[in-house]
């Protein structure tokens, strides 16, 4: 087999992966927040679960990584599998139970998944051609389009098929969906680490920071991931309050995921004809349109729109975000550089996730919509002063 034929290969293997893992990520996001609402003491803390699958992946993020750069990523991405495989199965416990601390914590080891798999768009790159770079991680993160349809019917399909435990069919589901990932992750032939990668020059911090394109291409990611969370998150508990029912809610996030991964079949291309920078402006305007028709109303049309518009700026955002990164650091660098930008994706997810139900509970829908700005704002700005470093330096 030629390396662009292994490369394609694992594209492929890691695209189904990629699907695997959003089917469980979309059940907790679809429903963890409802199982919240149902088990939590106070409304206020209805997110909590969410926060605890976010935390979860953020404690797992620089110890995955860095293990990944010693023993290979096929290992660790097991790993994270078979975490998912054994949270899924205790929150069907704690859903049966009606215990809330051990939802939270079962919610947290699934979030261990989230951490692994967010390498599959690095490990995509790994042996690929420069021109193919870009369309791998597209490629990847195109396994989510699947997902988005298949994890809300599965959602929804089995969410009282152990009634009135409502539920807890969808997290014995999303048990079996993990165990497949398993051996589909066993398939992958990824290459080993090499010994530049595992003992070759590294930079400090202080120098590989001077980069304003490091810099840039860790908040783009960051601010993209960490947005779209906070608004998804409290989107469902939103709607409920405002009396639509939880299949609404559910095909609301559906037509939300669609629009995050549905793009990536073409931004990789979009990147190569129009530019990095160029992709993550646009998404940067998604966002701040996402906001702005979050806050005109509480229809449904709005929440729909409003999470589709949510979508599409993740997707350029995080795609040209980690494009950029994987220009900026050498082999050796790659562990602390993939981990240090994923911990911070993850780090502020969880502050996203947990202010999202406080901010919702509190100043309501509107104030969701109107975070977005800043943090749209701040990237546009970013990437203004990487063009002035460019000029300066060309």
């Amino acid at each position: 087999m030629t390396d662009i034929a292994r490369a394609k290969r694992n594209i492929l293997l890691l695209a189904i992966s990629q699907a695997l893992y959003s089917c469980c990520v979309i059940i907790v996001f679809a429903t963890a927040g409802l199982v919240g609402l149902m088990l939590a003491p106070s409304p206020g803390l209805a997110t909590t679960p969410i926060t605890t699958f976010v935390l979860g992946s953020a404690i797992t993020t620089i110890p995955a990584s860095l293990m990944m750069q010693r023993l290979g990523r096929v290992p660790v991405f097991v790993f994270g599998a078979f975490a998912c495989v054994l949270g899924a199965g205790i929150s069907v416990y704690a859903i049966y139970s009606q215990n809330f601390v051990l939802f939270c914590l079962a919610t947290g080891l699934q979030g261990i998944f989230q951490a692994t798999s967010g390498f599959y768009r690095f490990a995509a790159v790994e042996g690929a051609t420069p021109d193919l770079k870009p369309i791998a991680i597209s490629w990847v993160l195109a396994g989510g389009v699947f997902a988005a349809v298949a994890g809300t019917l599965i959602s929804n399909g089995t969410a009282d098929l152990f009634a009135p435990f409502t539920f807890a069919g969808s997290y014995l589901a999303s048990t079996v969906i993990a165990l497949v990932a398993i051996f589909v992750l066993f398939l992958l032939n990824l290459p080993k680490p090499t010994a530049e990668e595992i003992n070759g020059e590294r930079r400090p911090w202080s120098e590989l920071l001077r980069q304003p394109r490091m810099i840039v291409a860790m908040v783009t990611a960051i601010i993209s991931y960490a947005m779209m969370n906070f608004m998804m998150t409290a989107a469902p508990v939103a709607m409920i309050g405002c009396g639509f029912t939880k299949f609404d809610a559910s095909w609301v996030l559906q037509w939300h995921v669609l629009a995050m991964f549905v793009p990536s079949f073409f931004t990789g291309h979009l990147i190569k004809a129009w530019g990095v920078e160029r992709v993550i402006a646009i998404g940067m305007v998604l966002l701040f349109a996402a906001g702005v028709v979050g806050i005109l109303d509480i229809r449904f049309g709005n929440f729909a729109v409003s999470l589709i518009l949510l979508g599409l700026g993740w997707n350029f955002g995080f795609i040209g975000g980690t494009t950029m990164l994987t220009t900026t650091y050498r082999p050796a660098e790659r562990g602390k550089v993939q981990a240090a930008n994923d911990f911070g994706i993850s780090a502020l997810m969880v502050v996203a996730s947990f202010s999202s139900g406080k901010v919702l509970d509190s100043l309501g829908w509107g104030a969701v919509g109107i975070a977005m700005f800043p943090a749209a704002l701040l990237t546009l700005l970013l990437l203004g002063w990487l063009a002035m470093n460019s000029r300066k330096t060309a």
